[in-house]
Order: structure tokens, then C-alpha cells, then sequence
């Protein structure tokens, strides 16, 4: 595989977890709509990471070490979470995180 097969694979990688990170990265993203607000960022939360999952799948290739990295990275984020002001790094964030990474991988799995 050369340079630019690799790049094409990794760069979306690289630039959704960059999304993320800046995204988690943000001190309040509520919404102020109380229920509704706290399960439109839970759904957010497993969407960005089943993009992550496929993308990851996309390029490793590989079910079980694209979902270990996935949930891997859920944590980071769920850690660096617990240092913006007005965020809390959550285990259930990270337990829906890895969720919708898992969805992401299987998903593609399967239609690939």
C-alpha cells in the first residue's frame, strides 16, 4: 500500500476524531431543552462514534481492533471531558460511545 492508499484511508480518521476532540472540547453544548436536550446529545454521542467505528473499520479492515480503538478513543475523550469546565467525563457517555463505535464497525462489516 503506498503513501496516498494510506492517507486516503487514515486522513478521514484523523480529521472525525479531531472533530470530536474539539467538540468535547466546548465547556456547555446544552441546549437548554432539558430532556429532550440530554437524549439529543446521547444520540449525537453514539452517532459520532459509529462513524468513527466504520471509519476505522474502513481503514484497519480488522472488526475487533477497529472496535478496541474506538472504545479506546471514547475513553481519551471521556477523560479529556473531565477537564473542560462545564463537562464531565461520564462512564455512561463512554459506555454509549463504544456502543454506536461498535454499530459503526458491524454496519460497515456487513455491507462491505
Amino acid at each position: 500500500m503506498d503513501a496516498l492508499e494510506r492517507a486516503t484511508l487514515w486522513v478521514p480518521v484523523l480529521l472525525w476524531g479531531g472533530l470530536i476532540f474539539v467538540l468535547s472540547s466546548i465547556p456547555d453544548l446544552a441546549t437548554g431543552l432539558g430532556l429532550a436536550d440530554l437524549v439529543v446529545r446521547k444520540i449525537a454521542h453514539f452517532i459520532e462514534y459509529a462513524v468513527l467505528g466504520a471509519l476505522l473499520f474502513r481503514a484497519i479492515g480488522r472488526e475487533p481492533v477497529a472496535f478496541v480503538l474506538g472504545a479506546l478513543y471514547a475513553a481519551t475523550d471521556e477523560i479529556h471531558q473531565a477537564f473542560v469546565p462545564g463537562r464531565l467525563g461520564s462512564p455512561l457517555d463512554w459506555l454509549i460511545d463504544t456502543a454506536g463505535a461498535a454499530a459503526g464497525v458491524l454496519v460497515l462489516a456487513r455491507f462491505r
